[in-house]
């Protein structure tokens, strides 16, 4: 299995609805690989600044991964930048796709436009062939996938497809699995959570702020009284209900008294709040031993780059053979050690 996230900050709740849970659930089935994936942040992050941070980032966000329970006895955890031979076979793939295939990945743009960019960066447009290079120089037979990210493993399944057919069968098609909630809805009810937006509720943070975020969240904009029906459908506060709060009982009496204005939007985000936190607790819990030995997640990220590594070597090694790549230079340098030695020779 191959995952990961790009090491821009903490995780928050969407990250864990639209991924970390599966994570959680499948990584005691799969050989798991997670990728820190700070190459990928620079098609829309690159000052000196961001890139000075990574460090710092990588390290909070296998905490957050971590504290969601992922064992870390079962996870190999790595930096993709600390893996050169990732970017050749990432130059081997370009050939296997056309623009206008990649221009059809719809979240490209949203990317670009999140970002901030007027034009699309070259290095934006070939982001799922780096994708494609990831999950394949570990032979990834499996990747959970939120929305955003399905259309992106389809272009892998394209490029590990073609690669076999041109060149004879190297790498796995893998197979994606999707989240049961693909994504979550911020808190301003305008946009899909991210931290950049900031309309996000991080894994990590405290009680008191999980309230305060919750308290200003956007409900039922036509609302203005607490007498007055509202609407539960296409509501952020029972959206989060649905999903963080496992008293039933408790979330249809709110609805239904929300349908017939009988409860005020104070009262559902309350309990809401008091839900999240219990939810939160155990992986604030598990963050705070983590936190608590230091170095022991900085020791993680390098044995698994290392041993990572070694297994990215093997595989180009296998790619540039079935493409021809190693005769090529083999037939060079042989002609020219003959010619050395034929010069040296005695007449």
């Amino acid at each position: 299995m191959l995952t990961g996230d790009r090491p821009t900050g903490r995780l928050h709740l969407g990250h864990y609805v639209g991924s970390i849970a599966n994570r959680v659930r499948l990584h005691q089935r799969y050989e798991s690989f997670f990728i820190i994936a700070d190459l990928h942040m620079l098609t829309t992050r690159n000052t000196r600044e961001d890139i000075e941070r990574v460090a710092v980032n990588a390290r909070e966000m296998v905490t957050d991964v971590l504290a969601s329970g992922v064992d870390p006895a079962r996870a190999i955890f790595y930096l993709q930048s600390a893996i050169p031979e990732v970017g050749d076979l990432y130059t081997l793939f370009q050939n296997l796709v056309t623009v206008p295939r990649l221009e059809r990945v719809p979240s490209l743009k949203d990317m670009a436009r999140d970002a901030g960019k007027e034009e699309m960066p070259y290095g934006l447009l070939g982001y799922p062939v780096l994708q494609a290079a990831d999950i394949l120089c570990v032979k990834g037979q499996v990747v959970p996938v939120g929305r955003d990210n399905a259309a992106h493993v389809e272009v892998t399944r394209e490029i590990a497809r073609r690669f076999n057919h041109l060149y004879g069968e190297v790498f796995p098609v893998p197979e994606m699995i999707a989240s049961e909630t693909p994504t979550l809805i911020g808190t301003d009810g305008r946009a899909k959570m991210s931290k950049s937006l900031g309309n996000a509720i991080s894994l990590s943070d405290d009680p008191a702020t999980v309230r305060r975020k919750v308290m200003g969240m956007y409900t039922d904009p036509n609302r203005v009284r607490a007498d007055v029906p509202g609407t539960v459908e296409g509501n952020p506060v029972f959206a989060y209900h649905d999903i963080f709060n496992p008293d039933r009982g408790q979330v249809d009496d709110l609805k239904e008294r929300y349908r017939a204005g009988r409860v005020g939007d104070v009262e559902v985000k309350e309990k809401l709040a008091v839900a999240l936190n219990r939810f939160l607790d155990p992986i604030r819990e598990r963050r705070a031993r983590f936190e608590a030995d230091p170095g022991f997640v900085d020791e993680l990220i390098v044995e698994g780059t290392e041993r990572t590594r070694r297994e990215v070597r093997q595989t180009l090694v296998e790619a540039r053979r079935a493409m021809g790549l190693t005769s090529a230079y083999t037939q060079v340098r042989r002609r020219a050690e003959r010619r050395r030695r034929a010069a040296t020779t005695p007449a």
